[in-house]
C-alpha cells in the first residue's frame, strides 16, 4: 500500500538515477539491474520471476489500479500487459510464480488491509501465458480464506509448491506472523488461515532513525513482500528497512525455519521497497517498490 513520500525516499530516487548512468553498486550483495520507465507501472507492489520465459518477471500495482499483469524484462522494459477477468483489485500486494504438475502457475494475493477492516482475502490462481503478448487472463483456480481471529494487513505471500502451501506473513504485527492455506483449489470453501509461528530477528528501527524520522522508523521493520528459493532452502523476506534470509535445515519445515536468526542485508535505495523475487534459477533475487521510475535491484545473498 504506498504511503506518504518522506524526502528520504525522494533522495533515495535520485540516488538510483544517478546510479543508472555512472555509478557502481551501493551494496556489497547489491546491483542496480534495470528502471521501470513505463508509466503504467507506477506503484509495484509484487514481483515474480516466470518459469516460462527467460529474463522475464510478472508484476502488478497496487489497490486503486486496473486488474491488470505485466510481464517486463529484468531491465525494465515493458514486454506484454494481461487484464484479469474474474479478479478485482481490491488490494493486490504480491505475486508468486510456481510449478505444479507439469504447469507453470502464478498465484497473485489480494491481501492488503491497510485500514485493518478486511477479515476474508482472496488469492488467484493463473497458468502463466505462453506468449507475450497483450491479452486475457482468467483464474484456473481461487482460493477464498479469512483470519482466524481478526483482520491481517498482509503484503508478504510465497508458495512452496512441493509441500502445497501458501505461506502468508502478516505485516504490522511485532513480531511478524506466518501462516498457511492449502494451494490446492478449495472448490468453493472457504478456508482460515493456520497460524503456525512468529518472524524472529527482524530488525527494528536504531535511535537514530527514531529520532531523525520517526514516520520511518515506525515503517521500518514491517514485511512487504516474500518469496521461497526454487531449492525450497530459503525463503526471502522484504521489509522497508531489510532483506531476510531464513534457512530451512533438512527435516524442518517453514514454522522451524523463521525461528531461527536470519542472514540480513540494508535494503537497498529502492523507494518503498514492496517487491521481491527469486530469479528463476535461484541464484539470487529481483527486488522493486512502488515509485516512478521503479529500480530493479538484483541481490545475491551469502551461499
Amino acid at each position: 500500500m504506498p504511503m506518504r513520500l518522506r524526502p528520504i525516499f525522494l533522495l533515495a530516487a535520485a540516488m538510483v538515477l544517478l546510479a543508472a548512468g555512472c555509478s557502481a553498486p551501493s551494496l556489497p550483495f547489491a546491483r542496480l539491474a534495470g528502471l521501470v520507465m513505463n508509466r503504467q507501472l507506477d506503484e509495484i507492489s509484487g514481483l515474480a520471476a516466470s518459469h516460462a520465459h527467460d529474463d522475464v518477471l510478472w508484476a502488478h500495482n497496487d489497490s486503486g489500479n486496473a486488474a491488470r499483469l505485466y510481464a517486463i524484462s529484468t531491465r525494465g522494459r515493458l514486454l506484454a500487459r494481461f487484464d484479469v477477468e474474474g479478479a478485482k483489485n481490491v488490494d493486490w500486494e504480491d505475486i508468486s510464480s510456481f510449478d505444479l504438475g507439469g504447469h507453470h502457475y502464478l498465484l497473485l494475493a489480494d491481501t492488503g488491509d491497510n485500514g485493518g477492516h478486511r477479515r476474508d482475502f482472496v488469492l488467484y490462481v493463473f497458468e502463466e501465458p505462453t506468449e507475450l503478448e497483450d491479452g486475457v487472463l482468467r483464474p484456473r483456480w481461487s482460493i477464498h480464506a479469512r483470519w482466524p481471529d481478526g483482520p491481517r494487513d498482509c503484503e508478504a505471500v510465497a508458495v512452496d509448491a512441493v509441500l502445497g502451501q501458501v505461506l502468508l506473513i502478516s505485516k504490522k504485527r511485532v513480531p511478524p506472523e506466518l501462516f498457511t492455506l492449502p494451494l490446492a483449489d478449495p472448490h468453493g470453501a472457504v478456508l482460515e488461515a493456520r497460524r503456525v509461528g512468529r518472524l524472529e530477528g527482524v530488525p527494528q528501527a536504531d535511535a537514530e532513525l527514531q529520532q531523525k524520522d520517526p514516520q520511518m522508523a515506525a515503517l521500518f521493520s514491517q514485511v512487504t513482500a516474500a518469496d521461497v528459493s526454487p531449492d525450497r532452502r530459503t525463503l526471502a523476506v522484504l521489509t522497508y528497512g531489510s532483506v531476510l534470509f531464513y534457512r530451512r535445515a533438512e527435516g524442518e519445515d517453514w514454522s522451524d525455519a523463521v525461528s531461527h536468526l536470519p542472514e540480513t542485508h540494508d535494503v537497498p535505495p529502492i523507494p518503498q521497497a514492496e517487491a521481491l523475487t527469486w530469479s528463476a534459477g535461484g541464484a539470487g533475487l529481483y527486488a522493486s517498490g512502488e515509485f516512478s521510475p521503479a529500480p530493479i535491484f538484483y541481490l545475491v545473498p551469502q551461499q
